[in-house]
């Protein structure tokens, strides 16, 4: 039997991550390095880092990645861009940051269609202060300011930020992914690429969701948080590419 030796992609350091056991986060910054390195594009590369539990990614990345305040991801990566257009910049950002006090910033920056490319991790929970009850929340989702279960009634139903988003005009490439599954993942990988590849060649604003697990905050082993990333959360967030070559593309 042939023993297959891991291979540190260039643009991933050595430095071991904080996150949890059976977190999405390393698996998504597997998947960027991945990209990054296939399109030889790591000296070109900006990462904005987020406030959340990514807040430490500059750590991790093999190439330049800045800081933002909470939720400022897009205003920042937009700044950057337009001072530097021949770098590709990327932001890196989780549902509390991006969906709750980074709203307005993540839907103009969409609206105007800035050249930029935004990964959303979607776990559905404020991980990093101490799993909150987040915008992605599902439906009698139970966290530790809603022990209850999230009511739809008297708190909303969960953002759906990838529907929302393919109202504007303006965005080149939408789509929402599922880290449910080796399928899953590879699924994630193309979307990353097909994002990054349109900055690349300068077709606008990209825009792609993951959803991923977080054993600790959805109080789940780490092989029953899987199956709730395929099963509860694909079914209130649907699999697919909202848009694809800046046309929406039909359910």
């Amino acid at each position: 039997m042939k023993t297959v030796l891991y291979k540190r992609p260039k643009s991933l350091t050595s430095v071991p991550t904080h996150y949890c056991p059976g977190c999405g986060h390393g698996i998504v910054h597997r998947l960027i390095a991945e990209v990054v390195d296939e399109l030889g594009i790591r000296e070109r590369t900006i990462g904005i880092a987020p406030v959340g539990c990514a807040v430490l990614a500059y750590f991790y990345f093999n190439f330049d990645v800045t800081e933002a305040a909470h939720g400022r991801c897009a205003a920042v990566a937009t700044g950057i861009k337009r001072v530097l257009p021949d770098r590709i910049v990327f932001s890196y950002q989780g549902d509390g940051d991006l969906a709750a006090i980074g709203l307005a910033e993540t839907i103009h920056a969409a609206n105007r269609g800035e050249n930029i490319t935004v990964v959303f991790v979607n776990n559905t929970v404020y991980g990093m202060t101490g799993g909150q009850m987040a915008p992605t929340t599902l439906v009698g989702q139970k966290t530790s300011t809603s022990p209850d279960g999230r009511d739809a009634p008297t708190m909303g139903p969960p953002l759906r930020m990838c529907e929302l988003l393919n109202t504007l005009p303006s965005p080149y490439h939408i789509e929402r992914v599922a880290l449910d599954g080796p399928a899953g993942v590879r699924k994630a990988r193309n979307a990353l690429m097909k994002a990054f590849r349109a900055q690349l060649e300068n077709k606008g604003y990209s825009f792609v969701e993951i959803l991923a697990s977080c054993p600790t905050h959805q109080r789940l082993s780490p092989a029953q948080a899987l199956k709730f990333v395929g099963g509860e959360m694909a079914a209130q967030f649907p699999v697919r590419v909202f848009r694809e070559e800046g046309k929406a593309v039909n359910a």
